[in-house]
């Protein structure tokens, strides 16, 4: 994926833009402070995606002065995560949302086209796992993905994840969601020859303890090319697996 800041290059090369033009573009402000939060307008210059919201413990009216900033300055699409319905409903009052209510994500803007190298699959362990995948497929397919889904493929019945081998065997990157023992990962980590992402979820019974006992197994897995984000965090995982599915030779 290239960067704005590569174009903004290309075009000082190829005479499209003046030297001066550009530096006048690289030198405006970084961010903008507006009391209550300092947006972040150069996220997209130094990372390659525009900075995201995160929306717990943000108040709606604080979150449509973010969004109205950052669509000042031209970040027409926006991403929210772990929003509150409610805050939803007021905040879609005056922007146009697209929320789901299960991953508590809201998408703001045009879809992206699918522009990385290859498809990445989501996988949940259980039903239960679903809310934590759909934020992460969510992010993925947000970032410019295309993006498999294949839930309720747990080691309960092996044989349901191995009737899916083909996406498996396919897949530029796994992203694996379990709670309980977290076995899905290794299992997983075992079949593909991709980079597997795997993320612990909070569910399962007493001595879970809420996902931790899932996040150590997933730490300890045998397999190889397994990494593991937090508990729960689907977005985490989402953005990890599209900055792999956006590699790009660096020369």
């Amino acid at each position: 994926m290239q960067s704005e800041t590569k174009q903004l290059l290309e075009m000082v090369k190829k005479g499209e833009l003046s030297v001066d033009e550009a530096l006048l573009q690289l030198k405006n402000q970084p961010f903008e402070d507006i009391g209550y939060a300092k947006v972040d307008l150069h996220r997209r210059i130094r990372q390659g995606a525009n900075e995201v919201i995160y929306g717990a413990g943000k108040t709606a009216e604080q979150i449509k002065g973010i969004i109205k900033v950052m669509q000042e300055h031209g970040q027409n699409r926006i991403l929210i995560t772990r929003l509150p319905e409610e805050a939803a409903r007021e905040i879609g009052g005056v922007y146009p949302l697209d929320y789901h209510v299960d991953a508590r994500v809201a998408l703001l803007g045009p879809v992206r086209e699918a522009d990385g190298i290859g498809t990445i699959v989501v996988a949940t362990g259980g039903t239960s796992d679903i809310p934590v995948a759909e934020e992460a497929a969510l992010t993925a397919q947000f970032l410019g993905n295309q993006v498999t889904r294949l839930y309720d493929v747990g080691v309960a019945g092996l044989h349901r994840l191995l009737a899916h081998k083909e996406e498996i065997m396919q897949a530029s990157v796994i992203i694996a969601i379990a709670g309980m023992e977290g076995a899905l990962a290794s299992v997983i980590g075992g079949l593909a020859d991709c980079p597997v992402i795997a993320v612990p979820t909070s569910v399962g019974y007493g001595a879970s303890f809420h996902g931790l006992s899932a996040l150590l197994s997933m730490l300890n897995s045998c397999a190889s090319g397994v990494s593991v984000v937090n508990i729960d965090n689907g977005f985490g995982a989402g953005y990890l697996a599209s900055m792999i599915n956006h590699m790009e030779v660096k020369s």
